[in-house]
């Protein structure tokens, strides 16, 4: 019987650069596909390259690392089996946070931390399950969108505003948001400021 297996892009040791554990260590293992195909994506290279791999060679691939707090992104990793990938991370013991863009509504019910990061489109079930929305925010940004996702604020859930390439002009519109809205938060992406990938 042949083992689940998953088309993963890169596992690299680092330091969470966005969100609400900016600036703590952590192993990404990115899986490979998205077929959002946002063009502001700082990931392109994940759409399509990557090689196949089970279970075990990802659970020793990871165990290289002092780490045991795992992210898992992407790419957009529901589009592969993310509910038998957190499984596996969790039997292992290890500490599972997800980023997904939240298009594909699946079981994370076992991840520890949830980052929904809504693009094109979301399932709002997915929005539901969040532990903090993500909502990258540009010159193009409708920012009368944006605000229906305050709807999903709740003592689980925090919206993280995240301008786009940490370009000033962007900076300066979430400042602009977050003073409306002062229950969300800012995350720049710190690992770009400090040239670390």
């Amino acid at each position: 019987m042949p083992q689940p297996s998953w088309k993963v892009n890169e596992i690299f040791y680092s330091i969470q650069g966005e969100g609400a554990h900016s600036g703590m260590p952590a192993v990404f293992l990115r899986l490979s596909g998205c077929t959002m195909g946002c063009d502001f994506c700082d990931t392109k290279y994940a759409f399509n390259d990557g090689k196949t791999m089970n279970g075990l060679e990802i659970l020793v691939a990871l165990a290289e690392h002092p780490c045991k707090t795992v992210v898992v992104t992407g790419g957009e990793p529901a589009e592969q089996d993310l509910p038998g990938l957190i499984s596996l991370l969790k039997s292992a013991g290890h500490i599972v946070h997800l980023e997904t863009n939240g298009a594909h509504d699946c079981d994370v019910s076992k991840a520890d931390f949830v980052c929904v990061s809504p693009k094109k489109y979301v399932s709002p079930e997915m929005l539901k399950k969040a532990d903090i929305i993500k909502l990258v925010i540009g010159q193009q940004t409708d920012l009368e969108d944006v605000k229906k996702y305050y709807n999903y604020e709740n003592e689980k859930t925090t919206i993280y505003l995240q301008p786009e390439s940490n370009k000033q002009e962007n900076i300066d519109l979430c400042v602009k948001l977050l003073k409306e809205h002062p229950s969300a938060r800012l995350s720049l992406q710190l690992h770009k400021f400090a040239n670390i990938k």
